[in-house]
C-alpha cells in the first residue's frame, strides 16, 4: 500500500456509515483517503515525510455540501451596501446613509439584507430612503430576494407611477393614491432591469472569492449554485465567473451549477441550456465543475402571500382571501418542459415553498417518470428546495419518485418574520405543517440539506441546531411544530453532507469518510455528537480540507 502523505490521527472520526464518531485515524495519499482505521493499523502507513494532524480529541466529519445556495449573489452583496447587520429599520437606514456617504460616484446604490420584519408590513416605503439618498437610485433586495425596496428617483428611472400595472408575476405595493410606495414583489423587480448598472465580470468574480473564503471558514466543500442564467444587458456571466476561477486554479470547492429556466422564454431556451451544459463539460472535469441541473422557480414566499398554497391567505382578521398565492407556470406547461429536461439527463432543481408548488412540482415529475419510462427521471436526481408546507399526502410520495428533499432548515423555527408575517395569515394548524422534516425522513425521503444565503446565514452548525431543536441559536422560545418533525443530529449532519453529495452528483468521491473518497473533510473543534442538543450551534469549524489539502485554518485553532 502507498506511504501517506498525512495522518489524521488521535481524535474522533465519523465517517457517515456509521451510527456515531468513532476514535479512529485517517490516512490521505494523493489527495484521497487511503485508509481509515484503528490508529495502530493507520500508524504503520506513515512514511520519513508524512505530515501529522493531531487533533488533540477534537473531530472529523465530511465536508459539509450545500445544496442550495447563491455564492456569486451574496459575495457581490457582501461588497456591496449590505444591511445584514442591520437589527432593525433605524439601523438599517443609517447604513443606506452611511454606504452613499462613503461612496459619492457610485450611480446607483445596490444592495441587498433588509428584514422584512424591520417594517410594518414587511414593506418599506421610499421616504426613508429618500431622506438619505434623494439625488441618487436606490434598489435594495430584501433578505429572501423576492422583494426590493427603491427611492423615489429609482422609480422615476424606471418610469413606474400610478398608472402602471402590476406585472402577472409581481407586485408593486402602492399609496392610497396608487403611486408606488417603495417596495415591489417578485416579477415586479424586473421592471428596474433596464435602467440600473448591471453586475460587471470583475464584481461578480471578486464576489465568488469572497464567498468562497467565507464557505471555507464554515466548512462547506461544495455547493450547488441555485441561480445561474444566462447574462442578460451587459451583465456578468456567472457561468463563465466559475470557469475563470477553475481554469485560474482560485476556485478550491466543488460546485454544481443550476442553469436558470426562465418564465418567458419557453421550450426554444433548452438548446442553449445544452450548449452551456456541454461548453461546461469541455472546459472542467466534472468532479470540479458541472452545469447538469436546472432551477425551476415554481412560486414565491410565504412573507408577501406569494407561496402558492392549497388553501387562501387570510387577511389581518382572519378571514379567508381569494389569493392563493403566484405560480410562475401553470402546472401542464411545468409537466411539459420538466419532462423534456429529464429526457435530456438534467437534474430538476424546484423552489417548492408552498404546499400547492410542492404538489405540482411533484406531479411534474411523476408525469416526467410516466412519459421517459422505463428510463424516466434515472439517475438525474430531483430535488425539492425549501418545502414550508407540505400536505402529508405529498410527504409520502417523495420516496417513491426518487426526489430528494432539499432542506433550508435554520428557517424551522419561531422568529419575528415567522411570527408576524407568515403564521397569522394561514390555516390555523399550518404550524403543524411547517418545515415537516421528520414526517419526510419518516416516509423515506432522501434529505439533503442547503442554506439559500444570502437569504440566511450560510454556517451548517446554526442549520443542523434548528433541525435537532426547531428552536433559533441561543434563543429559548416554544420549538416550531411538533416534535415529530425534528432530526437526529445524524440525521441532520448527513442531510448536510452524505445527502447533498448524492444531489450534488458527487456521492461517488465525497460525502462519507471511506477508503478511495477525496480527503474532503472538516475538523470541527469539539464532538458535537457529545454537545448538548441547545449548544450544537456552539460548536466551532477550526479547519477545512479539500484534496487532502488544508483550505482554511481557524485563528487561534491548530
Amino acid at each position: 500500500m502507498a506511504t501517506a502523505r498525512t495522518i489524521v490521527e488521535n481524535g474522533w472520526v465519523y465517517t457517515g456509515l456509521e451510527d456515531e464518531p468513532r476514535p479512529l485515524s485517517l490516512a490521505i495519499a494523493d489527495g484521497r483517503i487511503l485508509a481509515v482505521g484503528a490508529p495502530e493499523d493507520v500508524a504503520g502507513l506513515a512514511g520519513a515525510d508524512t505530515q501529522r494532524l493531531d487533533l488533540r480529541g477534537r473531530l472529523v466529519v465530511p465536508g459539509f455540501q450545500d445544496a442550495h445556495i447563491h455564492p456569486v449573489f451574496a459575495g457581490v452583496e457582501l461588497l456591496q451596501c449590505d444591511l445584514t447587520g442591520a437589527r432593525n429599520a433605524e439601523e438599517a437606514v443609517a447604513t443606506v446613509r452611511r454606504y452613499a456617504q462613503e461612496n459619492p460616484h457610485e450611480p446607483w446604490i445596490l444592495g441587498a439584507g433588509w428584514s422584512m420584519d424591520h417594517f410594518p408590513g414587511g414593506t418599506p416605503g421610499k421616504e426613508l430612503l429618500d431622506a438619505v439618498v434623494p439625488d441618487r437610485p436606490v434598489f435594495l433586495q430584501n433578505r429572501d430576494h423576492h422583494g426590493a425596496w427603491v427611492n423615489s428617483r429609482a422609480l422615476e428611472l424606471a418610469g413606474i407611477d400610478a398608472a402602471t400595472p402590476d406585472p402577472e408575476n409581481g407586485r408593486f405595493e402602492r399609496d392610497a393614491d396608487g403611486s408606488p410606495a417603495g417596495t415591489v414583489h417578485e416579477g415586479a423587480m424586473d421592471a428596474f432591469n433596464g435602467v440600473k448598472p448591471p453586475v460587471p465580470h470583475a464584481l461578480a468574480y471578486a464576489g465568488l472569492l469572497r464567498a468562497q473564503e467565507l464557505l471555507l471558514s464554515q466548512g462547506v466543500t461544495a455547493w450547488q449554485d441555485a441561480w445561474v442564467a444566462a447574462p442578460q444587458d451587459g451583465g456578468a456571466d456567472a457561468l463563465q465567473v466559475y470557469l475563470d476561477a477553475a481554469a485560474s486554479g482560485e476556485l478550491k470547492v466543488r460546485v454544481r451549477l443550476c442553469q436558470w429556466w426562465d418564465r418567458i422564454a419557453g421550450a426554444s431556451q433548452l438548446q442553449a441550456i445544452l450548449e452551456r451544459r456541454e461548453e461546461v463539460a469541455r472546459a472542467v472535469a466534472p468532479e470540479k465543475v458541472s452545469a447538469g441541473s436546472v432551477k425551476v422557480m415554481v412560486d414565491g414566499v410565504a412573507e408577501n402571500f406569494t407561496a402558492a398554497m392549497h388553501h387562501p391567505y387570510r387577511d389581518k382578521h382572519g378571514h379567508p382571501t381569494d389569493n392563493r398565492g403566484l405560480e410562475f407556470f401553470e402546472p401542464e406547461d411545468m409537466k411539459a418542459f420538466v419532462a423534456s429536461l429529464d429526457a435530456h439527463g438534467f437534474q430538476v432543481h424546484f423552489h417548492a415553498l408552498g404546499d400547492r408548488a410542492v404538489t405540482d412540482a411533484l406531479d411534474a415529475l411523476d408525469h416526467a417518470r410516466a412519459v421517459n419510462a422505463p428510463a424516466g427521471g434515472a439517475g438525474n436526481r430531483h430535488h425539492l428546495a425549501h418545502l414550508q408546507m407540505v400536505r402529508v399526502e405529498d410527504t409520502r410520495r417523495f420516496a417513491g419518485l426518487d426526489a430528494a428533499a432539499n432542506l433550508q432548515a435554520l428557517w424551522a423555527c419561531h422568529e419575528e418574520q415567522m411570527d408576524q408575517l407568515t403564521l397569522p395569515f394561514l390555516e390555523p394548524d399550518a404550524e403543524d405543517r411547517h418545515y415537516p422534516f421528520g414526517e419526510l425522513a419518516a416516509h423515506g425521503a432522501r434529505l439533503a440539506a442547503g442554506s439559500d444565503w444570502p437569504v440566511s446565514t450560510a454556517d451548517p452548525l446554526a442549520a443542523m441546531h434548528v433541525a435537532v431543536n426547531r428552536v433559533a441559536p441561543g434563543e429559548d422560545r416554544e420549538p416550531l411544530g411538533p416534535d415529530a418533525q425534528k432530526l437526529s443530529l445524524k440525521q441532520a449532519l448527513d442531510a448536510y453532507t452524505q445527502g447533498s453529495a448524492w444531489v450534488n452528483h458527487l456521492d461517488h468521491a465525497t460525502g462519507t469518510l471511506e477508503p478511495g473518497k477525496r480527503a474532503d473533510f472538516v475538523v470541527l473543534d469539539r464532538n458535537v455528537f457529545d454537545v448538548p442538543a441547545r449548544d450544537i450551534h456552539t460548536v466551532r469549524v477550526d479547519q477545512t480540507w479539500i484534496d487532502g489539502e488544508r483550505v482554511f485554518l481557524r485563528d487561534g485553532a491548530s
